[in-house]
């Protein structure tokens, strides 16, 4: 047929209102002179212009042939929209072949759902999969796999239950498919049924299903299971590897992930962009700076692609171990940025205390206006405003948000740092007035900021309120108990503090134990209070009364009110030596040579004595100090600290 009797087709194909001049302007010559260039066999043609990738040509060859299409054409117009997600041209495919009553086989149908998947089209997908007079297991496991990607979990569950009263038995590919949506208390306990159809199958040693069998438990924080899952395993993948590691980390298991993670590299594990990032978490945890930049050479080394998800992990990893000039050099290099990368580096300047940079960072996010602020960049300049001693900033914010200036709507974690910014800068009485005046129900969480900071600028009525109004809530929550205690135990009410400790006894609330560590040589080395469990114990306890009297003729004198227990001063000293930041620090200046930096990261929250005890360690022995607790950094150098004695 030639090429102007082709045009004369589309213009019965294509509506009247269709601006098909526009259309047909918009072909180069050689375009035009490719269509007129074959003369073979019109199918041959069809094939030959979806293979070119020359869809919009393929479509009038299309047009153009109307009843003589056949399965081969289809097939390869359906395919090319697939690739390109090209959700108008596959349209067109769809209609044509209603309009030219062809009824396409089973695999087309198939196809067809596929298609209408990955152009984000369900309920055309599942229109199609509903119209069709036979199903495969492919036409279910497509629909289900549709559901499952675009986060429709509970569709995607619902159908696999349809699939099963069916006649279809699903396959390895359909468990592997409907796992990943069994998340939340219904959806775990209808997975570990379909773990019972996969064992009744003989299915669990499969790769895919189990990848993703361990997966779902690690998503569930059954991380026993899921290691047990990975374990039993007859070949391991890439996607396995990842999927426990990830779970670890995820859990904040980040020693047992790191662990995994070089037993698995030993076994000769190929790592990809996501294990990589998933190991990134687990370092971050661990504050394991210098694992972290081989991990970071790993990658450059062997030129793994840089995705937007690895830098982003490299950037929250840098600024979790205390390393903000890297942080900030991987941010600026990103070709593109997504509103995480902006987070990540947002929330790490605020970490580390940097009110200034936090402000200066999110007013340069507004002003290219590429990407919009989403809830947890004002959480994270919020909580930067806090740190920083910055209030009256962080109020305006706040103030700017409420009133619809980046389109966030504020919701209860914001009106949280509003309380946590006020408390921070001692205005106690005015968090706990703008408490009462929320348009939300006070949470714990929001609670327990109020009470910290009562604890740490004693204001004790507003701070018995509180903590009785936590114990009502949180009841097995062990930091409520300790935070009150101490409440009391700073104005010297013993008889209260006793009550409250025999409370926690009574109901069996255990408090998380201070633990401080400090990684030398890519080891970790942790301590505990007064811990004599180190094989080094002997020189860390001879060099630390060795430095208590050192640093005393400097000028330092403990502060006895970080120790919250009834007993006498000297007592109250020889505590105060024992504290696990104080452990982890000297056992730092004896492994090291001189003016080598000190890292020392803190599980808990650290107390005022050993921040000074660490300024006069700077001072004096010329160091530079990082010491990072669950909150926040403390950079200090020459007896000076970053956060300038606020937090």
């Amino acid at each position: 047929m030639k090429f102007v009797e082709k045009m004369k087709c589309l213009f019965h194909y294509y509506p009247k209102n269709a601006s098909f001049s526009s259309f047909f302007n918009s072909f180069t010559t050689h375009q035009l002179t490719t269509l007129t260039a074959f003369p073979q066999d019109p199918q041959i043609l069809l094939i030959t212009l979806c293979s070119n990738g020359q869809l919009k040509e393929a479509l009038i060859e299309m047009a153009a042939q109307g009843l003589e299409m056949k399965f081969e054409g289809y097939d390869m117009l359906l395919n090319a929209c697939i690739k390109r997600r090209a959700f108008r041209e596959g349209q067109r495919v769809h209609a044509h072949m209603i309009k030219s009553r062809y009824l396409p086989p089973l695999y087309l149908r198939n196809r067809l759902i596929i298609f209408y998947g990955k152009c984000d089209r369900l309920r055309d997908a599942r229109n199609v999969l509903d119209e069709m007079p036979e199903k495969n297991v492919v036409s279910w496991t497509a629909m289900i796999s549709a559901y499952s990607q675009r986060g429709s979990a509970s569709q995607a569950l619902d159908l696999f239950v349809q699939m099963l009263r069916s006649v279809t038995e699903p396959n390895e590919f359909t468990f592997a498919t409907v796992l990943s949506s069994c998340t939340g208390t219904f959806g775990f306990e209808l997975g570990r049924q379909i773990h019972s159809l996969i064992i009744k199958r003989t299915l669990d040693t499969h790769i895919f299903v189990g990848s993703s069998l361990l997966d779902m438990y690690a998503k569930a924080g059954r991380i026993h299971e899921a290691r047990e899952v990975f374990e039993s395993l007859p070949e391991r993948d890439v996607v396995s590897c990842t999927a426990i590691i990830s779970g670890y980390a995820q859990l904040g298991l980040d020693a047992e992930a790191l662990e995994l993670f070089r037993r698995l590299n030993l076994e000769g594990m190929t790592s990809n962009y996501v294990t990589n990032a998933s190991v990134l978490t687990a370092l971050s945890g661990l504050a394991a700076l210098d694992l972290g930049k081989q991990v970071h050479n790993h990658v450059l080394r062997c030129n793994l692609p840089f995705c937007v998800v690895l830098q982003n992990s490299l950037i929250d990893m840098y600024s979790k171990c205390g390393n903000l000039i890297y942080s900030r050099r991987v941010f600026d290099s990103m070709p593109e940025r997504t509103v995480i990368s902006w987070n990540a580096m947002l929330v790490g300047y605020s970490k580390h205390g940097m009110g200034r940079e936090v402000v200066e960072l999110y007013e340069l996010m507004r002003n290219e206006n590429k990407i919009k602020p989403d809830s947890v960049t004002v959480l994270g300049v919020l909580s930067g405003c806090s740190h920083g001693g910055m209030e009256d900033v962080g109020l305006k914010i706040f103030d700017e948000m409420v009133n619809g200036k980046d389109g966030v709507e504020p919701d209860i974690e914001h009106y949280g740092c509003i309380v946590d910014l006020l408390g921070r800068a001692g205005r106690v009485e005015e968090a706990f007035e703008f408490i009462k005046k929320m348009p939300f129900e006070p949470t714990a969480a929001l609670w327990g900021s109020l009470l910290g900071a009562c604890r740490v600028h004693s204001n004790i009525d507003v701070g018995e309120f509180v903590g009785r109004r936590l114990l009502e809530i949180e009841p097995e929550n062990a930091g409520n108990y300790v935070i009150l205690s101490n409440l009391y135990a700073s104005a010297g009410r013993w008889e209260d503090v006793r009550m409250v400790r025999d409370l926690m006894m009574k109901k069996a609330v255990k408090k998380d134990p201070g633990r401080s560590w400090i990684e030398l040589d890519q080891t970790l080395h942790s301590f505990h209070a007064s811990d004599r469990s180190h094989p080094r114990r002997q020189e860390v306890f001879a060099k630390l009364k060795e430095l208590s009297i050192k640093l005393k003729e400097a000028g330092y004198v403990p502060d006895l009110s970080c120790v919250l227990h009834d007993v006498d001063e000297e007592q109250k000293e020889r505590i105060l030596l024992g504290h696990s930041e104080k452990l982890a620090l000297t056992f730092g200046l004896i492994s090291t040579s001189d003016r080598t930096p000190l890292r020392v990261i803190k599980n808990l929250r650290i107390c005022v004595d050993c921040h000074n005890f660490a300024k006069f360690v700077s001072k004096i022995y010329l160091r530079e100090v990082c010491l990072r607790d669950k909150n926040r950094f403390h950079h200090i150098s020459k007896g000076i600290c970053s956060c300038g004695d606020y937090w």
